[in-house]
């Protein structure tokens, strides 16, 4: 089996990338967060600096794009090949109502004549190799029936399918049924993506889809970034080293960032993941959330990690 990490905004960037390969050395992907493709051909500096080959050494990485232009995707995808990329994933499967409004990510699911067209040009034209992470629909599963007819068509050297439509968000199980369908279907080879939080949840997903080479892993590897070695080795995640990947994560985050609230609010955001890995976290996570200076932070995360355990059954659940 193939693990990915799936992209995540403001969490899987480059910080937290490097500091997972160092303690967690068994994923054989991660992609980028999305980078948004623009026609005034430049990128933001966190987004060139998320992607640096510098920053992301001994890491296998594929860039992602967002976008629903032809003309933006290529001249985006012959500035990210300058920096030694040779495949791009595009993101159709985003369900934010501020990327859906510009029918982009899964948005551009309901326009399928235009999501035709859009493919055909950036497959004819492309210098890289494409792979598309997608949901089965925006409003409808049954959406996804004209969708894999289109997608057919065009060399994807991989498709990965997150099954929920764009209205579910994250709620609501994955549809594993329309993936399914989508092994019948797919005349591309295909990912899985959705739900899998624990080595359970993993080993129940293969009984009925065993022929699937490739998983991406999201929330269910941010909340136990171990969940990998879980699976393969049957080896529960230790605390000690869950401490000293955080720690290397936050040391990180200080040289670069400036300013307590600016190092607070990336940590936060990793902890409203990972924190359910833990026994009678309540009170910890209440002062985390609340803390405003590094002091408090501290504190919090010190007693956690000395009065609490992981759970043998931690999973993401909020």
């Amino acid at each position: 089996m193939n693990f990915y990490f799936a992209p995540m905004e403001g969490v899987t960037g480059y910080i937290y990338r490097n500091a997972h390969h160092a303690f967690f050395k068994d994923v054989d992907r991660y992609y980028a967060p999305f980078i948004v493709a623009t026609q005034n051909d430049s990128f933001k500096t966190k987004e060139i600096n998320d992607i640096l080959p510098e920053n992301n050494e001994g890491i296998t990485l594929i860039p992602q794009l967002l976008t629903n232009n032809a003309n933006d995707f290529i001249r985006a995808s012959e500035k990210i090949k300058q920096y030694g990329y040779n495949e791009i994933n595009l993101n159709l499967g985003c369900p934010a109502g501020t990327v859906v409004s510009k029918n982009k990510g899964s948005g551009f699911l309901a326009k399928r004549e235009e999501l035709d067209l859009f493919l055909d040009e950036i497959y004819t034209k492309s210098i890289t190799k494409i792979s598309i992470k997608t949901r089965i629909g925006k409003d409808h599963p049954d959406e996804f029936f004209e969708l894999i007819e289109i997608f057919n068509k065009y060399p994807i050297v991989e498709l990965t399918i997150h099954p929920r439509i764009q209205k579910d968000m994250y709620k609501n199980k994955a549809n594993r049924d329309m993936f399914k369908e989508a092994l019948n279907l797919s005349k591309n080879p295909l990912c899985y993506n959705g739900d899998i939080f624990t080595a359970s949840d993993y080993r129940e997903f293969m009984i009925s889809f065993d022929s699937i080479n490739s998983c991406m892993l999201g929330r269910g590897l941010v909340a136990n970034p171990g969940l990998i070695g879980e699976i393969k080795n049957n080896k529960k995640l230790d605390k000690e080293i869950l401490k000293a990947f955080h720690d290397r994560i936050y040391e990180d985050y200080k040289k670069v960032l400036s300013g307590d609230k600016n190092i607070l609010y990336k940590m936060k955001e990793l902890w409203f993941y990972m924190i359910s890995m833990f026994s009678n976290y309540e009170k910890y996570y209440k002062k985390i959330r609340k803390a405003e200076r590094l002091y408090d932070y501290d504190e919090a995360v010190s007693g956690l990690f000395r009065e609490q355990e992981i759970l043998s059954d931690g999973k993401y659940s909020h």
